[in-house]
């Protein structure tokens, strides 16, 4: 057996590994390994980036302006504005847009988060592009001499492009939908798309076509006027966006920016009724249309705020 002494005298296997010929003595060091502290990427916090609202508080002016002179005195568009329109139901039609815009910017001024108006922005960037093309297709009929053509050019040539920048860096901001947000329910979706599908598609035929469409217009239209009716009825694709991004809280701004532009329609026709032919079927058409906007917003909106948030 062996002795307690023994036991002693035996080097334990970190002591014989602290050994080594002559003098020289190895020191033990623990293999710990280091925590380093890794950079996370920062998080999509869906806030509404610093250019965003810089670019939403330089067009509002510009569209506050537009809208006072074609909706309150439109007549006067020959020394206003940046060329004639006639008839004043024209005038009045591109103003209602106009105070959709001013909507839906204060409202990205005032949005604390992204995705509640995100789907806004390509609207607008079709928009404003469809109008700068017309600008040039119909460089002749404009007032080159008036200080409201250039700014009209020089906004329609800058705008998309803008507009479509913000919206792309923005994006980035945009987390993954929660799962438990409340949506749009299915026949609502069907609801967005169809009125989309149907409002891209005169629109469409308008930018396209505008002489013909001029035979079933509900007023006189020229190629110009055509054209710019188009582009206002192609704002409908914001109805594709639900396609997308089906969230309540992410259709209540263009909800909300359809009912206006509605309501100021439907004043503009009322004031405009002698210049409407209303012996055209889509004289009628349009007042159905803008009554179900009207209504059948007002009752989406009831209902997202009843169920506690929008």
């Amino acid at each position: 057996m062996a002795s307690p002494s023994d036991h002693r005298l035996r080097s334990t296997p970190h002591e014989s590994a602290n050994c080594g010929s002559g003098s020289a003595r190895r020191v033990y060091r623990p293999n710990v390994t280091r925590s380093v502290a890794v950079p996370r990427e920062k998080s999509a916090d869906d806030r509404v980036l610093r250019p965003t609202r810089l670019l939403a508080a330089g067009i509002i002016p510009f569209l506050v302006t537009g809208f006072l002179i074609l909706y309150i005195v439109p007549g006067r568009t020959g020394e206003l504005f940046a060329w004639p329109i006639a008839p004043t139901m024209t005038a009045m039609l591109l103003a209602s847009a106009y105070a959709g815009g001013v909507w839906f910017f204060v409202s990205v001024l005032r949005a604390p988060e992204w995705h509640t108006v995100a789907e806004g922005f390509p609207p607008v960037v079709v928009f404003a592009g469809l109008l700068g093309g017309a600008t040039f297709l119909h460089w002749d009929r404009f007032t080159h001499g008036h200080v409201a053509f250039w700014v009209w050019t020089a906004l329609y040539v800058v705008a998309p492009f803008l507009v479509a920048w913000v919206w792309l860096v923005n994006r980035r901001t945009a987390p993954p939908p929660p799962p438990d947000e409340p949506r749009l329910g299915a026949w609502t979706r069907r609801v967005f798309v169809a009125g989309g599908v149907v409002s891209v598609s005169l629109g469409v035929v308008l930018v396209v076509v505008p002489g013909l469409a001029s035979y079933v217009w509900p007023w006189a239209i020229t190629s110009l006027t055509g054209r710019v009716i188009g582009a206002v009825l192609c704002l409908g694709i914001a109805g594709f966006g639900v396609l997308r991004d089906d969230r309540r809280s992410s259709v209540v701004r263009l909800v909300e920016v359809a009912m206006v532009m509605a309501a100021f329609v439907a004043i503009a026709m009322l004031r405009a009724r002698d210049q409407v032919a209303w012996n055209r079927p889509l004289a009628w058409a349009m007042v159905a249309g803008v009554a179900v906007i009207l209504v059948g917003g007002g009752v989406l909106l009831a209902r997202f705020r009843s169920a506690g948030r929008p």
